[in-house]
């Protein structure tokens, strides 16, 4: 494998050989270890390359083809060409650890990030190894997951959170009904607007290495991901019922914030960072890695694309099938 490794760094680092080496071309060159090398290391940034021609072209050389993200739960601006923003939360504001769409029962297996703008200060995009991650959750709670697994409810409305046209990319209430009936999803249409409700996996298995990988986000969805002041706000406005999303487990039973402090805190205490420069390009497996940002000052553009999709609906479809 061409261009300088350094593996005692993680993520690892990985540097062109020749100064002026375009990513694409380091790419083109080491295509066959290069998903080898990303399910042993789980997490590579590539750091010093060029480009061709931007992201687009370096998320070409990557990927046949880039996933549009459909059923979304942040803000991003989409650039087009399924490229998008990282989301756009307030600055002040960090974004917990997660493992992208988690929330859904279909996910990209791989996620590539360019790193446009480093921020002036802070800004870092941590990581967390999530064996590492599953192995800290206490068993007692892992197994009340396994068994119930989670359902996330969901209240789009005008002018909170992202309206369910953002959320599925149409305006079109059919086409919303149709994507909830493909996937397993129930939804209700309300006086207020949309509500949808779905039951998913809390763990799932990693298709290339059959590790058994906690894979929900039970911990952002739930209210108390939320400061007490904004829970008390938003139980005051929309009651239980009406909040913008939360989670319970799968059965319609509430998860005690008790029950997902050691959640987060293994998240928490498995957390890598580094510093951001300028056109560094990260690649992660989303299954075996977790990723968030910290708060920061200035401007920061951090791009991303997803890819390789996996449906775990169409998995449990398939085992069915080959049982008979």
């Amino acid at each position: 494998m061409t261009g300088n490794l350094d593996n005692a760094t993680w993520p690892v680092v990985i540097t062109p050989g020749e100064q002026s080496m375009l990513l694409e071309d380091w790419v083109a060159a080491n295509r066959d270890g290069l998903e080898r090398r990303l399910t042993e290391h789980k997490a590579l940034l590539f750091r010093g390359f060029g480009s061709r021609n931007g992201f687009e072209s370096i998320a070409n050389s990557f990927f046949d083809r880039r996933l549009n993200y459909t059923y979304r739960s942040t803000p991003r601006t989409d650039l087009g060409q399924n490229l998008y923003t990282a989301t756009e939360y307030p600055k002040q504001l960090p974004i917990p650890q997660h493992c992208e769409n988690a929330y859904q029962r279909d996910w990209p297996m791989r996620l590539l990030f360019n790193c446009v703008e480093p921020a002036s200060r802070g800004g870092r995009t941590p990581l967390a190894d999530m064996s590492r991650v599953t192995a800290m959750i206490p068993s007692e709670i892992q197994e009340e997951f396994e068994r119930k697994k989670v359902r996330y409810v969901r209240n789009y409305r005008a002018g909170v959170d992202l309206p369910w046209q953002e959320v599925f990319g149409t305006s079109s209430k059919a086409e919303v009904e149709k994507f909830c009936a493909d996937h397993d999803m129930e939804c209700q249409w309300t006086e207020g607007g949309l509500r949808t409700i779905q039951v998913c996996q809390a763990f799932a298995a990693h298709p290339l290495t059959g590790e058994r990988i906690w894979f929900n986000q039970a911990h952002l969805f739930h209210l108390s991901a939320l400061d007490p002041g904004s829970q008390k706000m938003m139980l005051s406005f929309f009651g239980e019922s009406g909040l913008p999303r939360n989670s319970y487990f799968g059965d319609g039973s509430p998860i005690g914030s008790d029950v997902l402090e050691p959640i987060r805190t293994a998240f928490d205490r498995n957390k890598v960072s580094f510093e951001w420069r300028k056109d560094d390009v990260l690649l992660i497996d989303n299954m075996l890695v977790s990723h968030g940002r910290d708060p920061f000052e200035g401007s920061r553009r951090v791009l991303v694309c997803m890819a390789e999709p996996y449906s775990e609906l169409r998995q449990r479809a398939s085992a069915r099938a080959a049982s008979f």
